[in-house]
């Protein structure tokens, strides 16, 4: 027996019985729904109802402080609020991006991206919510830095709002141990796994496919450099990497988008159309719905509260003031990137009932390179990077998951650095299938403690946001 062998038959057993609590199905109206996803929109609906839709109303005022207009350096934090966001969405800007919606559209139809781009806006609210949280119970370290997100809101939140000290304790801790468990594999294997898998095959190299531990040795020193400083270090790369990535991949996307052009209007009737069909794939209209919601939930994370973690270390007095630039991430991340992967496809080479065994990263890839030969290249680079950016951010949210439990101290803070860049070499040798559906199914349980911590929270983020003031200290300085 194998390494690979070894482990995935180890962790199978757990693997699946973690996944038929996670991932279970009822039958609703004749379509499958998973009731983690049914959580995770319901906590959409509920937070965009109950604070009037912020996601909306909140729009303007969010590109106003992320611009820097109300910015005081005195205010507390470790990074500004441009570099809180930038860390967060390399964090959720990732493979799901290219090959998720790709499999949301082999699998709903054109249909399913406007549900996705409506799940990206009730997301918005979500983390909206989590992000005010995470900054109002955030907490100062010795040294001066932050540590923040779910684990410490729902400590120190159900303790101080609702008298439940020691049910806060017992959340925070469940939290915070999926967390370190669950980073390991989506965040970090998963991620060198896909990036070593892009660097083989561009490259063409039998020599790199049958030692791929060298590509994660790389990766694994690369990421070290970039972590061992800290949230400060990790914000400086990715206030460069984040727009970059972000903009080679949308503008190779809006170059072949106005090559076809004038398929855009039967691809904006298709989308239309395919979303409110009484009959069609996967169940039907409730088919696609749930098809659209499942592949935003999992690209942009809101109400897993893992971008929670990398926002409460942003300067501010007001927490409101993160949540409203927090906001931002899903935009970006779903309505944005998510829909430009899908209009590629829907204007290139989708056809209803497709199916040439094709899906996830290489559909998109076909679609790039039906208009353009070249395209795979930028994607390519692009699909790399969004590998790397996620492995540093699911670092620090780890990191400080790891020692909500342990405490903080450089021991312990040096040891989960070197045994998470283990990690990436480990990913990119090996086949871990058991160890990926463990993580996952570990990252989206939180979800569970989380939302429940958030709605018992509820008149809390209400009360922050109803005593704000647009740009007030701002004015009053200026």
């Amino acid at each position: 027996m194998n390494v690979d062998e070894f482990i995935n038959n180890a962790v199978g057993p757990v693997t699946l019985w973690l996944q038929s609590i996670v991932f279970y199905e009822v039958v609703m109206f004749g379509a499958d729904v998973p009731l983690i996803v049914f959580w995770l929109v319901v906590g959409g609906l509920f937070f965009t109802a109950y604070l009037r839709f912020i996601n909306v109303r909140g729009f303007a005022e969010a590109i106003r402080i992320v611009s820097g207009r109300y910015r005081n350096p005195d205010d507390p934090g470790e990074i500004s609020q441009w570099r809180a966001l930038t860390t967060a969405l390399s964090g959720t800007v990732g493979i799901g991006n290219i090959a998720g919606v790709a499999l949301a559209i082999s699998m709903g139809g054109p249909g399913a991206t406007f549900w996705l781009i409506v799940a990206g806006f009730l997301g918005m609210s979500t983390k909206f919510a989590e992000c005010t949280l995470s900054v109002v119970y955030r907490k100062t370290n010795p040294d001066g830095s932050y540590s923040g997100g779910p684990m410490y809101y729902l400590e120190q939140g159900l303790a101080a709002h609702r008298n439940w000290p020691r049910l806060g304790r017992i959340l925070g801790c469940f939290y915070a141990g999926a967390m370190v468990l669950g980073c390991l594999g989506i965040g970090n294997m998963f991620q060198s796994n896909q990036a070593a898998a892009i660097v083989v095959d561009l490259a063409g190299s039998d020599w790199l496919a049958h030692n791929a531990w060298s590509i994660g040795l790389v990766l694994a020193v690369l990421t070290g450099l970039v972590i061992i400083g800290g949230i400060k270090s990790i914000a400086s790369v990715t206030v460069r990497l984040v727009p970059s990535m972000a903009v080679l991949y949308v503008v190779t996307a809006l170059v072949i988008i106005l090559i076809n052009a004038d398929r855009l209007p039967a691809a904006f009737a298709a989308i239309w159309e395919g979303a409110f069909a009484p009959e069609g794939v996967a169940g039907g209209m409730l088919g696609v719905i749930i098809i659209g919601f499942r592949r935003a939930v999992f690209s942009n994370e809101a109400g897993l509260g893992s971008a929670a973690i990398a926002h409460s270390s942003a300067q501010t007095a007001r927490p409101v003031t993160e949540g409203f630039v927090a906001s931002l991430g899903p935009f970006i991340d779903t309505v944005v990137i998510c829909t430009m992967t899908a209009l590629v496809i829907i204007t290139t080479i989708y056809e209803p009932g497709m199916n040439d065994g094709l899906e996830g990263i290489e559909l998109t890839t076909q679609a790039f390179a039906s208009t353009l030969s070249w395209s795979p290249i930028p994607l390519a680079v692009a699909a790399f990077l969004f590998a790397f950016s996620t492995m540093i951010a699911w670092a620090y949210y780890g990191l400080k998951a790891f020692t909500y439990l342990t405490g903080e101290s450089r021991a312990t803070d040096f040891g989960f650095k070197l045994a998470y860049c283990l990690f990436i070499i480990v990913g990119a040798s090996i086949n871990l299938h058991a160890v990926m559906d463990l993580s996952d199914a570990l990252v989206f349980l939180v979800a569970i403690p989380n939302l429940l911590g958030m709605y018992l929270l509820a008149p809390v983020i209400k009360r922050e946001m109803d005593n704000y003031a647009p740009g007030a200290v701002y004015k009053a300085k200026g």
